[in-house]
């Protein structure tokens, strides 16, 4: 038997949140989980090309995991400090957790424990994506636009700080959870947002992590029905995921929104994302993922890009940038004010020096202005930044669509 290496990787991708979440519940230990799955993934590629993949891999990981974990918590100088660990896990093995029976979920355990209020908001929500989203610190970097060594610095910071400081790896009490919400919720749309457009490789999505952030979201509703950033953070995913059809066409190539047959757009995630909007403006306490979610059901009622009430965007995204002031927040208003006013009218505000500052190594600035530029008449300008884009990007998929773009500005 042998089995396609690109079939084994899938599978790490589909199960490490869930197995990492396992083991650091076990072991308590970010460093010593994270090594200890390393081990196991490694001794998975050299059985399962020979052997096959077991029929359930993830609770095969977990346990060969613990296992490597007991070797290397032996194998420490401090192994008397970490005696307690070692018979933890010696009990949980010889409990019996065969490699064919499932493994708890505690992936949003996970979530909230890495969201302590005690960490900064970019290593609560860096940790997560890293142990969780499996992304690597290179692609979380350019997530948060930092240098890829500060983000690895501040990565390794945290996970000291939840070790010494015993923060409990559970669930926070129902009145401690608000405070831990933004960063929860934050976490989970860049895990969605991951798998919407993935950083590198040769596909435009990973479902596997856009399906897993929707999960997530449904999980959060469970646990906060009244809280109507849950609601809209849901919503905002549900309708993002309902266009997955029409964002490739059939040679895998990308397709923009305004250009999508939306015959093929998902309608029912369409209804649940609208009337889940809906749910959340009965609350009346707007927030950064409600109005984005208010944006998208704007979108998903119109039957074309041209049917589009812009001016409605506009307005959304007025109010979103007095909550949010971001450059992403105004690089987006930007394009909402191009669609309502006119190319030039968006370029005015992609003009301001300060924003061109802070995007200046991230490529969806350089692909707006681009298209912007290429709109108003300025084609030579444009190819300028469209090679700069291409430049920032690592997907295969949206590298060969800009290079597309590329050569119809240089006609």
């Amino acid at each position: 038997m042998s089995v396609p290496k690109a079939e084994i990787e899938q599978v790490f991708r589909d199960v490490s949140g869930r197995v990492l979440a396992m083991l650091i519940a076990r072991v308590g230990d970010f460093d010593l989980a994270e090594d200890a799955y390393q081990d196991a993934v490694a001794t998975a590629l050299e059985r399962w090309p020979r052997d096959g993949v077991p029929r359930n891999p993830a609770a095969w990981l977990g346990t060969v995991a613990t296992r490597k974990a007991i070797d290397r918590v032996r194998r420490a100088k401090t192994q008397r400090t970490h005696q307690d660990t070692v018979e933890l896990l010696e009990e949980d093995r010889a409990s019996g957790n065969p490699e064919d029976d499932d493994i708890p979920d505690h992936r949003l355990q996970l979530i909230f424990t890495c969201c302590h209020p005690s960490l900064s908001m970019e290593a609560q929500v860096g940790l997560t994506l890293r142990t969780l989203g499996g992304l690597t610190t290179t692609e979380i970097a350019r997530a948060f636009l930092v240098p890829e060594p500060t983000l690895a610095q501040r990565l390794v910071r945290a996970k000291r700080k939840i070790r010494d400081a015993q923060i409990p790896y559970q669930m926070p009490s129902p009145e401690r959870m608000p405070e831990r919400l933004t960063a929860v919720l934050t976490t989970v749309y860049l895990i969605f947002n991951e798998g919407y457009v993935a950083t590198s490789g040769q596909s435009l999505m990973r479902q596997d992590l856009g399906g897993e952030a929707i999960r997530l979201g449904r999980l959060l509703i469970h646990l906060m029905p009244r809280e109507p950033e849950v609601l809209g953070l849901l919503a905002l995913m549900l309708l993002h995921h309902a266009r997955a059809p029409a964002r490739t066409d059939h040679d895998g190539s990308l397709v923009l929104l305004e250009d999508q047959d939306r015959s093929l757009w998902d309608r029912s995630l369409m209804s649940e994302g609208i009337e889940l909007v809906r749910q959340a403006a009965t609350f009346g306490v707007p927030g950064p993922f409600q109005l984005q979610a208010a944006i998208g059901a704007i979108h998903a009622a119109a039957p074309s890009s041209a049917d589009t009430d812009w001016p409605a965007v506009v307005a959304l995204y007025n109010v979103l940038e007095q909550l949010r002031p971001t450059s992403v927040v105004r690089l987006n208003k930007a394009v909402a004010v191009a669609m309502a006013e006119g190319p030039d009218a968006g370029l005015a505000l992609l003009a301001d020096s300060r924003l061109a500052k802070s995007l200046k190594d991230y490529q969806p600035y350089y692909v707006t202005r681009a298209e912007l530029l290429l709109r108003s008449g300025r084609p030579g300008d444009a190819a300028q930044d469209f090679e700069r884009a291409i430049d920032l990007t690592a997907n295969d998929i949206e590298k060969q669509h800009l290079q597309r773009r590329l050569t119809a500005a240089r006609k």
